[in-house]
């Protein structure tokens, strides 16, 4: 059997960017992808409009056990190049909020065809339905058994992905492929996922939404703290601010550490702002109760919650004094929510951990213990911050792993 040059596992976003980039300079490429069709998480991401990249790119964005790695992977890959990667394939791009990066369509589906042409154009061999059960490492080869038959490579890129999102395909078999190999793995978390707790409460919260900032604490211990939409379900609470502390959650769950929410419903207020404005409101002699009082100042259903947990003991807005005040205004700025777990691979964007970055080169992503093999993408230990950084480092990856087998091929 005749080894093909190169064999991508995987046609997300690593893989793909990486296929294109071979065929361009006349490499014969396979692709094989596990789903009916490629870019599948792609399809989803940004509620369908796939935040492609981020304009402000910087290390402290990733995480990983090894982060001089990211340091030396995004080095020379700023936004202008995947920008003009993006431009090569006839897709331009917008941007939004906090530097978030679009496809000008707001469409997903736009930046998975315009892939899968500009794939198909220069002759990638795309095979779907195409699972790879085990990798060989034979003398100047790699064995695939796949579930469509066997394969032969010289050289080969695991771009499979991470165990987020089974639902799309997402699995551990790359890293498993990976660890076959002679690769160790960084355990792997759920990371932006929503967040869950068995508090009674949350069952009349269920729909509301507050612009908040969500502190995570761990053992008592502030360990995140970001600001954002927060949203109540019957499971526990999701929204941007959750996921951005959910990565730490996840971790600290992880290590059974206890971990609680401590929710700011008004954060444009300090203490004292919220004690002012809420005194000034108050008007001798009247009749409304509490929970007509805070109407129209907190969420309604929030409203009964915030006043059990406040233990604020008057019932009637004329029967409130300043340490009543000072009781519901700690209380809004510290909704307490005790968190047990998270919703799992099944409902996270990305995943922590991974293949060890300290076995991979960081210039040309090959394997430091197999030759001729390459990894890309969440197969890796890093993961990013919500707002693009996953999808530019797999973007990146793809083509840094290209770039290296085309001057291998060539040399």
């Amino acid at each position: 059997m005749k080894n093909k040059p190169v064999i991508i596992v995987g046609g997300g976003a690593s893989g793909m960017a990486a296929a294109i980039v071979l065929a361009r300079e006349g490499i014969s490429v396979t692709l094989l992808e596990q789903n009916s069709k490629i870019g599948k998480k792609i399809l989803v991401s940004g509620n369908g409009q796939c935040n492609i990249t981020n304009r402000h790119i910087t290390p402290e964005r990733f995480y990983s056990q090894n982060p001089n790695f990211i340091s030396e992977v995004l080095a020379g890959y700023p936004y202008e190049k995947i920008e003009q990667f993006f431009a090569t394939i006839g897709l331009p791009l917008a941007e939004g909020k906090e530097g978030k990066v679009f496809p000008m369509s707001f469409q997903a589906s736009s930046v998975v065809k315009l892939l899968e042409f500009e794939a198909l154009r220069l002759g990638v061999d795309i095979v779907c339905d195409c699972k790879v059960m085990s990798i060989k490492n034979e003398e100047r080869a790699f064995l695939l058994e796949t579930s469509k038959g066997t394969e032969t490579c010289s050289a080969l890129l695991l771009a499979s992905g991470s165990s987020a999102a089974p639902r799309l395909g997402g699995s551990a078999s790359g890293m498993k492929l990976a660890e076959s190999l002679g690769h160790s793995l960084i355990e792997s978390h759920p990371s932006l996922v929503q967040l869950c707790s068995s508090e009674k409460w949350l069952k009349q919260a269920s729909g509301a939404k507050v612009n908040g900032t969500a502190k995570l604490y761990a053992n008592d211990i502030l360990v995140a703290e970001k600001s954002g939409d927060i949203l109540f379900a019957d499971y526990g609470v999701s929204g941007l601010a959750i996921l951005d502390v959910s990565r730490e959650a996840s971790l600290q769950l992880a290590q059974y550490a206890r971990c609680r929410l401590s929710l700011d419903l008004l954060p444009q207020m300090s203490k004292e702002q919220l004690a002012q404005f809420l005194t000034e409101r108050i008007q001798k002699g009247s009749q409304k109760s509490l929970v007509l009082w805070l109407t129209g100042v907190l969420h309604e259903r929030l409203i009964s919650i915030v006043l059990e947990q406040s233990g604020c003991k008057v019932k009637l807005e004329r029967e409130l004094d300043r340490k009543e005040i000072g009781k519901l205004v700690y209380t809004i700025k510290n909704l307490r929510l005790v968190i047990e777990k998270t919703k799992g691979f099944e409902s996270a964007e990305v995943a922590t951990g991974g293949v060890d970055t300290s076995e991979i080169e960081s210039d040309t992503m090959a394997s430091r213990r197999v030759s001729g093999l390459y990894l890309a993408g969440e197969i890796l230990d890093v993961d990013g911050d919500r707002g693009g950084f996953n999808f530019h480092f797999a973007w990146l990856g793809g083509m840094r792993a290209a770039q290296a087998i085309i001057e291998k091929i060539k040399s």
